[in-house]
């Protein structure tokens, strides 16, 4: 793509989006977990439609977990407060079905399985994990989806704090932005679709949306222009919104929760999952690599991915691409330096990040990676892989 202009689009769901609300509370229900126990094992998925919340999956925990609880607040913080938004958090019923984890699984985990990993911590299932980083922003993140999730942020609180008293929960928006190489040139089109009250006119929420809810955010970056386009809910209304248009379901926004599709994808999910499962902490590690060789300026862009098998205590593979960034040093030396600076074994990944904390309800909406206040987003490697460099 050097030197060549193109167009690459990324979106965001909201908060209120169904398929968001699931995650967020799969990973309450996780939160609540380790908070009174660190050790718990935890896989919960969450159905939401119409007035009914479904929980269930593997947990294993030494601490009480009141799911209808958990679920009503959840849904109240993010404003499902009144039947006609499609959901109420306190009239909807709540429903679990929750087993404990698989004898089978929790063995290889714990270091009782194969006698040749006796005692060492094994990855809690197999599959490849993908972490990406670039230096066009200052997140170190591709452009289209940090704006994307800023756009839902700024309509969140406008919304809670009733600056625009009409808007309702439900929310996605997404955002194209014209590049020149790996570089971010302008803002082609803006796409927004935000649930409302029925009474708001269209050209009433089109100016609302693009005065108040996108010029804030997309304003100062410089790059929108007179042929910039906006689609304002361009179906016409968007009355009907959350779990009562759509059901909701945890894990189906992964490109979403990660990169908005610049870079790959391992396939697997996070939200719900405790930190033995290297879908999560993999994905976490595999960004704390890229982060930190993108700001060491070893590389312009990087993406890494580990893979694992289950119930064993190391990665399978380790494979650096830096997509021809990389001016004085070859790419194995990085690979060389990473694997000398990380320890990416599946114990070494929670301890380094310090993950078996509650710490993950705040990654389930607004995406799990350019947020400075998850651990993954450190940069403290940096002069470790220097040196390793030489």
């Amino acid at each position: 793509m050097r030197g060549r202009r193109y167009f690459f689009t990324s979106e965001s769901v909201g908060e209120g989006h169904p398929d968001k609300l699931c995650d967020q509370v799969s990973d309450a229900i996780l939160d609540t977990c380790l908070k009174d126990d660190p050790d718990s094992r935890v896989a919960c998925e969450t159905f939401a439609s119409t007035s009914l919340v479904l929980v269930g999956g593997e947990i294993t925990t030494n601490t009480f977990v009141d799911f209808q609880h958990i679920v009503r607040e959840v849904a109240r913080e993010i404003g499902y407060t009144n039947p006609d938004y499609g959901l109420d958090c306190n009239s909807m019923a709540v429903m679990d079905m929750i087993h404990s984890q698989s004898p089978d699984i929790s063995q290889g985990v714990s270091g009782i399985g194969l006698k040749k990993y006796k005692g060492q911590q094994g990855a809690g299932d197999q599959g490849m994990m993908f972490g990406f980083a670039c230096s066009e922003t200052r997140e170190l993140m591709p452009l289209p989806i940090i704006l994307a999730h800023k756009i839902l942020l700024n309509a969140a609180k406008l919304r809670k704090n009733k600056k625009i008293e009409w808007l309702r929960p439900d929310s996605k928006s997404q955002v194209t932005v014209e590049y020149e190489g790996f570089k971010p040139i302008r803002i082609d089109a803006v796409v927004v679709s935000h649930q409302h009250d029925p009474d708001v006119k269209h050209r009433d929420i089109e100016a609302a949306i693009i005065e108040q809810v996108i010029q804030p955010v997309l304003g100062p970056t410089g790059l929108l222009d007179r042929k910039t386009k906006y689609y304002i809910n361009p179906t016409g209304r968007f009355v009907v919104g959350g779990p009562f248009g759509d059901t909701g379901l945890t894990g189906r926004k992964i490109i979403v929760d990660t990169y908005g599709g610049m870079g790959r994808h391992g396939g697997g999910s996070f939200s719900g999952k405790d930190p033995t499962k290297v879908d999560r902490s993999a994905a976490y590690a595999a960004r704390y690599v890229a982060k930190n060789v993108v700001a060491a300026k070893l590389a312009a862009r990087c993406e890494i991915q580990l893979a694992y098998a289950i119930g064993v205590p190391f990665p399978v593979s380790v494979m650096v691409d830096t997509f021809g960034t990389v001016k004085k040093i070859e790419e194995r030396r990085i690979e060389a330096a990473i694997k000398k600076v990380f320890d990416l074994s599946p114990a070494g990944i929670i301890k380094t990040l310090d993950l078996r904390r509650p710490i993950y309800r705040q990654t389930a909406s607004y995406g799990h990676f350019g947020r400075a206040v998850f651990p993954w987003e450190k940069t403290d490697k940096v002069e470790a892989l220097k040196e390793a460099i030489g």
